[in-house]
């Protein structure tokens, strides 16, 4: 049976004005419905990207968005209604997507193709904020084509991403995974199977001083002075990625990532987690209600694990 939600209006948050974080408020807006081969999900938790600031802050400029925008692109909860030819879900079923915008809220609509089973053994809070970082390590690491054997630095380590690019690095059967970060998190990292490392003036001398010969690949999720180290301490530079230094990289003459999120690129990763080989740390747990104070949390960087909002919805 379809559950119906009690009211025509949902709570969001949303910003109707480029800017800081204050721009991010609560709203209150229309339950979305969903059309054919739509499936609206009534939301438990949505992970904080930096994509997410980066559209507030009008860096990101989708096509087609128009005020108030509700940021979020990547969300856990139940299958509340679907849309006219929708097969492989039933309401009630708790799932896992991935949107461009709308997570942010108590409702989204998506294409079943962005849906994929939830993993009975992955907390709510995970599932919201596992999307994105996790397609992402995915993508860069194919694109690095990293494989057994292999040498692999991966900068900003403890980061939402680089803990699940550490540990996918390993499962697909690299050696050494060396990982940059702040001292406080080198613990954490040992616990992934990395290496840690301490970022900053230096890093070239103290990643020989692991690898001698250089690494076979190399993952920048720090910004461009990672990333000339990356490039200097590579033997492929075809075989290093940045995430966030596109400009950098150009100058540099690496490849930029290419790709597209994917449910089978999902379920793969959500099938690791559940075989117990990926696990994710939440940094920070916020009422929808805070969301604005969610992404400062995220741009101050250098945290540890994931920033989610939680108890959007309840069950």
């Amino acid at each position: 049976m379809t559950t119906r939600p009690a009211s025509t209006t949902m709570r969001a948050a949303a910003f109707s004005a480029h800017g800081p974080a204050d721009v991010l408020r609560p709203v209150d807006l229309p339950v979305p419905e969903p059309g054919p081969g739509e499936v609206r999900v009534r939301i438990r938790a949505a992970g904080v990207m930096p994509f997410d600031i980066g559209l507030r802050e009008g860096v990101i400029r989708p096509p087609g968005a128009v005020f108030p925008v509700v940021p979020g692109n990547e969300f856990a909860g139940t299958v509340d209604v679907l849309g006219s030819g929708v097969t492989g879900f039933g309401p009630g079923d708790p799932v896992l997507g991935f949107s461009l915008l709308g997570s942010y809220a108590q409702y989204v609509v998506v294409p079943e193709e962005n849906l994929v089973a939830k993993p009975d053994e992955m907390e709510w809070a995970v599932a919201g904020g596992f999307s994105g970082n996790a397609q992402g390590a995915h993508m860069a690491l194919s694109a690095m084509r990293v494989g057994p054997g292999d040498t692999v630095l991966i900068n900003a380590a403890a980061g939402g991403l680089g803990t699940l690019a550490v540990q996918l690095a390993r499962a697909w059967g690299a050696t050494t995974v060396i990982g940059t970060a702040s001292e406080p998190h080198h613990g954490h990292l040992r616990s992934l199977g990395a290496i840690p490392v301490t970022y900053g003036e230096g890093l070239e001398e103290r990643v020989r001083a692991i690898a001698p010969e250089g690494v076979d690949a190399a993952l920048d999720g720090a910004g461009a002075q990672a990333l000339r180290t990356s490039a200097a301490v590579a033997k492929h530079p075809d075989r290093v990625i940045t995430m966030v230094a596109t400009e950098e990289a150009r100058r540099l003459g690496l490849p930029e990532l290419t790709g597209t999120r994917t449910a089978s690129r999902l379920a793969e990763m959500t099938g690791l987690y559940a075989k117990g080989t990926l696990r994710v740390h939440i940094r920070a747990r916020y009422a929808l209600e805070r969301a604005a104070d969610a992404q400062r949390e995220v741009e101050r960087g250098h945290g540890r694990g994931k920033v989610v909002l939680t108890g959007l919805a309840a069950p």
